[in-house]
């Protein structure tokens, strides 16, 4: 439990704005239910945090024939302010063959266009898929951020097997596991830390 002294600390820092981006579209997607629950966790629990969802099934391919004197289409420039904007990104998503999902893949390409919004940023991933868990796309994600200038943090890892038992997830794709409540928790402080120190040295 957090001490007072520590929610004190906590709140006297910066606020971290966060983007959550979900790699799969699916309404009852496992990867935007950690979305939601980590939206949940820092309202309850960790102060000094705000994370917003940022939906990306509205971007169209990446296609520079759609870039008109300088602008992107009104999708594109709405996602990339949404990312300008924020300090840190939370990237939750599924494994398709053993790398990103398409809908990420495209997110990414748009926002690294000219010029490239995603850079300095920190990061942090984590995923709900197969017999992986999706351990390759987090690290395929990982190379990616190098050409990105993204900075993410090390550990904790979060790979969950979505499919494997004792159930995590409900039908609607909520996470219930509590234990991973706890290890998502330990990623999104992990993260809130890191940024403060690369930001702010402290």
């Amino acid at each position: 439990m957090e001490t007072a002294a520590a929610t004190e600390a906590s709140a006297a820092k910066p606020v971290i704005r966060v983007a959550a981006i979900c790699g799969s579209l699916r309404k009852a997607s496992c990867n935007r239910g950690l979305i939601r629950r980590a939206i949940e966790l820092c309202n309850e629990s960790i102060p000094g945090m705000q994370i917003e969802h940022v939906d990306i099934e509205p971007l169209p391919f990446c296609n520079t024939d759609l870039e008109i004197d300088g602008k992107y289409p009104p999708p594109v420039e709405a996602f990339r302010r949404k990312i300008l904007e924020a300090d840190s990104i939370l990237f939750a998503s599924p494994e398709n063959n053993y790398s990103l999902s398409a809908p990420l893949k495209n997110a990414i390409d748009w926002a690294s266009r000219p010029p490239n919004v995603w850079a300095d940023k920190t990061a942090a991933v984590v995923s709900a898929a197969g017999g992986s868990g999706g351990k390759r796309s987090q690290y395929h994600l990982r190379q990616v951020g190098v050409c990105l200038d993204l900075h993410f943090i090390n550990k904790p890892e979060l790979f969950i097997q979505a499919t494997w038992p004792p159930v995590k997830f409900d039908g609607d794709g909520n996470l219930i596991d509590p234990e991973i409540k706890e290890r998502l928790k330990r990623v999104l402080l992990s993260l809130q830390a890191f940024t403060h120190r690369l930001r702010h040295g402290s």
